[in-house]
Protein backbone atom coordinates (compact mmCIF):
# COMPACT_ATOMS: atom_id res chain seq x y z
CA UNK A 1 0.00 0.00 0.00
CA UNK A 2 2.70 2.23 -0.07
CA UNK A 3 2.33 5.35 -2.76
CA UNK A 4 5.64 6.34 -4.39
CA UNK A 5 6.41 9.33 -6.64
CA UNK A 6 9.12 9.15 -8.68
CA UNK A 7 10.31 12.21 -10.36
CA UNK A 8 12.94 12.69 -12.79
CA UNK A 9 13.82 13.95 -16.15
CA UNK A 10 12.45 13.27 -19.54
CA UNK A 11 13.65 10.11 -20.84
CA UNK A 12 12.14 6.89 -22.56
CA UNK A 13 9.31 5.34 -21.38
CA UNK A 14 11.17 2.15 -20.77
CA UNK A 15 14.02 3.85 -18.86
CA UNK A 16 11.18 5.15 -16.38
CA UNK A 17 9.42 1.91 -16.29
CA UNK A 18 13.01 0.16 -15.23
CA UNK A 19 13.49 3.16 -12.78
CA UNK A 20 9.83 1.88 -10.78
CA UNK A 21 10.82 -1.41 -11.23
CA UNK A 22 14.11 -0.86 -9.07
CA UNK A 23 12.19 1.07 -6.47
CA UNK A 24 9.58 -1.13 -6.09
CA UNK A 25 12.00 -4.00 -5.97
CA UNK A 26 13.77 -2.46 -3.05
CA UNK A 27 10.91 -1.75 -0.75
CA UNK A 28 9.62 -5.68 -1.26
CA UNK A 29 13.60 -6.70 -0.44
CA UNK A 30 13.50 -4.37 2.15
CA UNK A 31 10.64 -3.16 4.38
CA UNK A 32 7.94 -6.14 4.34
CA UNK A 33 5.73 -5.30 1.43
CA UNK A 34 4.37 -7.91 -0.72
CA UNK A 35 5.61 -8.33 -4.52
CA UNK A 36 1.78 -7.35 -5.97
CA UNK A 37 1.50 -4.08 -3.44
CA UNK A 38 2.78 -1.19 -6.31
CA UNK A 39 1.73 1.87 -6.70
CA UNK A 40 3.55 4.49 -8.36
CA UNK A 41 3.26 7.36 -9.88
CA UNK A 42 6.46 8.29 -12.60
CA UNK A 43 6.40 11.86 -13.58
CA UNK A 44 9.05 12.97 -16.42
CA UNK A 45 10.67 16.45 -16.13
CA UNK A 46 11.70 19.46 -18.45
CA UNK A 47 14.99 20.07 -16.47
CA UNK A 48 13.55 23.74 -15.67
CA UNK A 49 10.85 21.56 -13.80
CA UNK A 50 12.90 19.34 -11.92
CA UNK A 51 14.74 22.06 -9.23
CA UNK A 52 17.24 20.34 -6.78
CA UNK A 53 20.61 21.58 -4.60
CA UNK A 54 23.92 20.08 -7.16
CA UNK A 55 25.81 19.98 -3.75
CA UNK A 56 23.61 20.11 -1.12
CA UNK A 57 25.49 18.40 2.17
CA UNK A 58 28.47 17.66 0.22
CA UNK A 59 26.66 15.14 -2.25
CA UNK A 60 27.34 16.23 -5.99
CA UNK A 61 24.12 15.82 -7.66
CA UNK A 62 23.91 15.79 -11.90
CA UNK A 63 21.43 15.88 -14.39
CA UNK A 64 20.30 12.46 -13.45
CA UNK A 65 18.70 13.82 -10.84
CA UNK A 66 15.77 11.16 -10.00
CA UNK A 67 13.08 12.14 -6.39
CA UNK A 68 11.99 9.24 -4.98
CA UNK A 69 8.82 10.23 -2.21
CA UNK A 70 7.55 7.04 -0.42
CA UNK A 71 3.81 7.05 1.66
CA UNK A 72 4.00 4.60 4.01
CA UNK A 73 3.00 2.96 7.21
CA UNK A 74 5.11 4.98 9.94
CA UNK A 75 6.93 2.51 12.53
CA UNK A 76 9.99 0.99 10.48
CA UNK A 77 13.47 1.34 12.15
CA UNK A 78 16.03 3.36 11.08
CA UNK A 79 17.87 0.27 9.57
CA UNK A 80 14.91 -0.93 7.72
CA UNK A 81 14.78 2.69 6.02
CA UNK A 82 18.77 2.39 5.88
CA UNK A 83 18.69 -0.59 3.89
CA UNK A 84 16.17 0.78 1.65
CA UNK A 85 18.11 3.80 0.66
CA UNK A 86 20.95 1.30 -0.12
CA UNK A 87 19.26 -1.03 -2.03
CA UNK A 88 17.39 1.29 -4.19
CA UNK A 89 20.55 3.01 -5.08
CA UNK A 90 22.77 -0.37 -5.77
CA UNK A 91 19.71 -1.46 -8.41
CA UNK A 92 19.65 1.71 -10.08
CA UNK A 93 23.24 1.92 -10.85
CA UNK A 94 23.58 -2.06 -11.56
CA UNK A 95 20.95 -1.73 -13.91
CA UNK A 96 20.98 1.91 -14.98
CA UNK A 97 23.88 3.32 -14.17
CA UNK A 98 22.46 5.82 -11.88
CA UNK A 99 25.08 7.72 -9.80
CA UNK A 100 24.03 6.65 -6.03
CA UNK A 101 24.73 10.39 -5.73
CA UNK A 102 21.38 11.30 -7.91
CA UNK A 103 18.74 9.26 -5.98
CA UNK A 104 17.35 11.49 -3.51
CA UNK A 105 14.85 9.51 -1.14
CA UNK A 106 12.25 11.26 0.78
CA UNK A 107 9.92 8.75 3.40
CA UNK A 108 6.70 10.25 3.98
CA UNK A 109 5.36 7.59 7.37
CA UNK A 110 1.87 7.79 8.09
CA UNK A 111 -0.72 5.73 10.14
CA UNK A 112 -2.38 2.60 8.54
CA UNK A 113 -6.10 4.23 8.19
CA UNK A 114 -4.78 7.41 6.76
CA UNK A 115 -4.79 4.96 2.75
CA UNK A 116 -7.96 3.58 1.29
CA UNK A 117 -7.50 0.95 -1.45
CA UNK A 118 -10.84 1.74 -3.10
CA UNK A 119 -14.49 1.59 -2.57
CA UNK A 120 -14.43 4.25 -0.31
CA UNK A 121 -13.07 2.12 2.69
CA UNK A 122 -10.63 2.61 5.22
CA UNK A 123 -9.53 -1.35 4.50
CA UNK A 124 -6.42 -1.52 7.40
CA UNK A 125 -8.84 0.27 10.11
CA UNK A 126 -10.82 -2.63 9.63
CA UNK A 127 -8.34 -5.25 9.36
CA UNK A 128 -4.24 -5.15 9.42
CA UNK A 129 -2.42 -7.35 6.71
CA UNK A 130 0.63 -9.52 8.34
CA UNK A 131 3.30 -7.21 7.27
CA UNK A 132 1.40 -4.40 9.13
CA UNK A 133 0.45 -6.11 12.23
CA UNK A 134 4.22 -6.70 12.36
CA UNK A 135 4.92 -2.90 12.20
CA UNK A 136 2.41 -2.47 15.08
CA UNK A 137 3.88 -5.13 17.47
CA UNK A 138 7.55 -3.28 17.11
CA UNK A 139 6.38 0.15 17.96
Amino acid sequence: MPLVRISLMKTSAERARQVADAVHEAMVDTIGIPAEDRFQIVSMHEPHELIYDATFYGIERSDGFIAVQITLAAGRSTEVKTNLYRRMTELLKARLQVRPEDVFVSLVGVAPDDFSLGNGRAQFAEALPPHLQALQKSS
